[in-house]
């Protein structure tokens, strides 16, 4: 993964630099606006770390003309000033998520890697999926049990459309986070666990012994649509 860095404060340009390598990351750095806008746009990187107050060109400028120029990349503002203007005026402007000096080099890896989860192409979910007897749809938002309707909410169908698309592989409780719940309200890994539990319950034979939605340990949940 290629990162940029514009930053114009050579202290903690020269923390984060071998922070960021020594997590495996391909990093280039800037150290002023002008700079830093054009490498962004005349290169290809996976996520830009773009500080707010830069010379020469500010970062609301550079992420607006980023965006304004069809770039998708994933954009972390970092910024002393976190005032609620001021992380509203990003987010508009086109970033993906606001980072308040100072911080701890755990939290911008955690940052980095929830952007990049997200910004990571889905499989596409087939349009229905069969787990024993029931049978849902994707396409049409149905969940049958034979004659039977089952209610699902919103959320659990979208829980299953991710877990669909994984195709097997197994989705992590931050994977979940990132592509399910809106992080306004605040949700936890545990808030994933319970639920898996109400879908094991209105989808399994046995819920307490699962078939289908199958717990991975120290990861997460898979989806196993054949039957044992």
């Amino acid at each position: 993964m290629r990162l940029l860095l514009i930053e114009d404060e050579a202290s903690l340009r020269a923390a984060l630099v071998p922070l960021l390598e020594d997590a495996g990351y391909h990093v280039r750095s800037e150290s002023e606006g002008i700079g830093g806008l054009e490498r962004a746009l005349t290169d290809k990187f996976d996520l830009i770390l773009l500080d707010v107050m830069l010379p020469g060109i500010d970062g609301f400028s550079i992420c607006r003309e980023i965006r304004k120029r069809g770039r998708a990349v994933p954009v972390l503002m970092l910024t002393a000033r976190g005032t609620v203007d001021d992380r509203v005026r990003g987010l508009d402007g086109g970033a993906d998520d606001y980072l308040v000096k100072p911080f701890s080099g755990q939290e911008v890896l955690a940052r980095i890697r929830a952007l990049l989860r997200r910004a990571a192409p889905d499989s596409q979910p087939p349009a229905y999926i069969e787990l024993g007897e029931v049978v849902i749809d994707f396409q049409k938002l149905t969940c049958r049990r034979g004659d039977a309707g089952v209610s699902l909410t919103a959320r659990e169908f979208r829980m299953l459309e991710v877990l669909a698309a994984a195709n097997g592989r197994p989705v992590s409780r931050e994977e979940f986070l990132d592509k399910v719940w809106d992080y306004s309200a605040f949700p936890t890994t545990r808030t994933v666990d319970n639920q898996i539990l109400a879908l094991r319950q209105k989808l399994e034979a046995d819920p307490a012994k699962p078939r289908h939605l199958l717990t991975v340990h120290g990861i997460g949940y898979r989806l196993d649509l054949g039957l044992r």
